[in-house]
């Protein structure tokens, strides 16, 4: 147990030799958590909004077949789709945040079904909205356009629904394909019940020889361990478990793909993949560029992979190998509290502003929940609903890492407040192809404030050491996340079927080209694919990739260029979903229909390679 947790926790009883459990909720201070009484100050509060819900759906559907009256209906009705979506946005975030608190909790898992419910009956009243609206000629919606000026706010949304006019089916269709929302969402939902209400670790020992239970907060930290039998142990535990689970979670993880390429046919899309990047209007060229450049440069992750193995003074790097800091004697906790401090002074450059409200809401906001409590969704994430301040869920250890993953939380959470405060409803939600550069810039802020405030060799060589980890697992692994992504939905769309065997033997091929030259391929690292939460998100991951690469480019403009670079880019985080996730990083000087951000962001990490070597040859001599 760290320190900060334990002075976290109000009471906690000394185990003696019994394993350390998970805390349980209770036990931690108020002041780790958040404050989700700012949404509904109460599950009254809740059914009432989820009443005026249900009784604004009944309004919507008295627009029913009167959409092209006049530019005062259509704008009457967007703007009450508007309101619906508020409250329902409000509503699904409370439910599911207090869920991800505690999922084995009855009372959060019946309030998200409700939710859900809920949004699944929004989704079919107003199914009839833009199949109607597609219906007439796009000469009398221009000219409702040119009629209202009030209207005019809804331009952007209109021309987007005529683009994608192929693609949406009939009233009657899209309300089927509404109706059936709760039931395709199955997979998603069972997945996370069973991979954080139900799924339970052995313990192993840890460096001190005691009994500790293996969780998923707890995973990567032992990976981290310099004990080489810690990490082995822990590595062998974690996919023993899931392999007793292996056909379950291919029969899940293959009805996920199945949906995908559900809705792809019946959308009338060449591929999942293709009606995945449509919706940001991106082209696959993006896509297919990503992968491509990062195979062109497996020679500088190989080489990166055998100075991990030198440096760690190992005849054969195994997978439980790769994420131990290479840099011996150099033990960086880093206690929350730190964190904060050391994370607002890295965001400076960005301005008064943004470092204002960000240290508000971390210090005293109620933004964040901090500790890792039994049943908690594992890892983070940010989250909010228009109106009220962003949040952001952790599942905090004493590590740098975690320290990068509040900057990377924080990132996320800015966006969303600028967003929120300069664009009205309709335009507030960014999408997730530009999510990830806000979050990625800030942690790109954070190693250059570090890098620039150390001058310890062991420390830079450290701090080089994470910088090189950082974009391994950002664009590396993440696009070799989007090639496995990739595979299986072509599998199922050339009718194949998603086997246990299929998936881990693809899964494993993809580790050897990645690792395979270098490292020792273990097997059980095939199981990989079945704890990947975002592989329930079809193709997500690629936009950790194409978002590291923006954002690599962003953090070096702003620290060359200062406040025009700033003032360009908080206009980006203040444009929300206002255009195509393309052109709004063109505001903020990246153009990622080419490949350069992308290439120039692998250069780096070769030459970050080079760099390390060469520290830690000095160290040595």
């Amino acid at each position: 147990m760290t320190d900060l947790l334990a002075r976290a926790l109000k009471r906690r009883p000394e185990q003696g030799g019994a394993a350390t459990a998970v805390p349980t909720r209770a036990e931690v201070e108020d002041k780790y958590k958040w404050r989700l009484e700012d949404l509904y100050p109460s599950v009254e509060a809740w059914d009432q909004d989820a009443s005026a819900v249900r009784e604004l759906c009944q309004r919507l559907l008295a627009y029913r077949g009167r959409l092209g009256e006049s530019a005062e209906t259509l704008l009457e009705a967007l703007r009450l789709q508007d309101h619906i979506g508020e409250k329902l946005a409000r509503l699904y975030a409370f439910a599911r945040m207090r869920q991800d608190e505690d999922n084995a909790n009855p009372t959060w898992q019946a309030l998200t079904d409700r939710a859900m419910s809920l949004l699944v009956e929004v989704q079919s009243a107003k199914s009839f909205f833009e199949p109607e609206l597609l219906a007439l000629p796009e000469a009398r919606i221009r000219a409702f356009l040119e009629e209202s000026e009030p209207l005019r706010l809804y331009q952007f949304l209109l021309d987007e629904l005529l683009r994608q006019k192929p693609h949406i089916l009939s009233a009657e269709v899209e309300q089927v394909l509404a109706a059936a929302g709760e039931v395709m969402n199955a997979p998603h939902h069972i997945f996370t019940m069973f991979n954080n209400a139900d799924m339970r670790f052995p313990t192993i020992r840890d460096e001190q020889g005691r009994e500790v239970e293996l969780s998923h907060g707890r995973y990567m930290q032992f990976l981290e361990s310099r004990d080489r039998e810690v990490r082995r142990a822990a590595f062998e535990a974690m996919y023993s478990t899931y392999g007793k689970h292996r056909n379950t979670l291919a029969a899940i993880h293959g009805a996920s793909v199945k949906k995908d390429v559900f809705y792809a046919r019946v959308r009338r899309y060449d591929s999942a993949r293709q009606m995945a990047l449509d919706a940001d209007n991106v082209p696959l060229s993006v896509y297919d560029g990503l992968l491509d450049a990062v195979h062109e440069y497996l020679p500088a992750l190989h080489r990166y992979l055998d100075l991990r193995r030198r440096a760690l003074g190992l005849s054969e790097l195994h997978m439980y190998d790769l994420y131990v800091p290479l840099v011996p004697n150099v033990d960086w906790p880093v206690k929350y509290e730190e964190a904060v401090e050391t994370v607002e002074q890295a965001i400076r450059p960005l301005g008064d502003e943004y470092v204002r409200v960000a240290s508000e809401g971390l210090r005293s906001g109620g933004w964040v929940d901090v500790f890792e409590t039994r049943g908690k969704t594992s890892g983070a994430y940010s989250w909010g609903a228009y109106g009220v301040h962003p949040y952001i869920l952790l599942n905090w250890h004493d590590t740098l890492d975690n320290m990068f993953t509040l900057a990377h939380e924080l990132g996320h959470a800015m966006h969303t407040y600028f967003s929120h405060k300069t664009q009205p409803y309709v335009y507030a939600d960014y999408t997730i192809f530009v999510a990830e550069v806000a979050s990625t810039c800030n942690e790109a802020l954070l190693m250059h404030h570090l890098l620039q405030h150390t001058d310890d060799p062991k420390r830079r060589a450290y701090l080089i050491n994470h910088h090189l980890e950082g974009i391994r697992g950002t664009l590396f692994r993440q696009a070799m996340f989007a090639e496995f992504e990739k595979l299986t939905h072509e599998h199922v769309e050339q009718g194949g079927a998603l086997t246990p065997e299929w998936l881990c033997d693809t899964y494993y091929k993809l580790n050897q080209t990645f690792f395979g030259p270098v490292c020792a391929v273990d097997q059980e690292i095939a199981l990989e694919w079945a704890r990947i939460p975002h592989f329930y998100t079809p193709f997500y991951v690629y936009k950790y990739a194409t978002g590291i690469s923006a954002a690599t480019a962003i953090a070096q403009r702003i620290l060359k260029e200062g406040h025009p670079a700033v003032a360009d880019y908080l206009s980006f985080l203040s444009g929300g979903g206002s255009d195509y996730p393309i052109n709004l990083l063109k505001r903020a000087g990246v153009d990622m229909t080419s490949p350069e951000p992308v290439r120039a962001t692998l250069q780096l990490f070769s030459d970050l390679v080079e760099e390390l070597d060469t520290l830690l040859g000095a160290a040595q001599g």
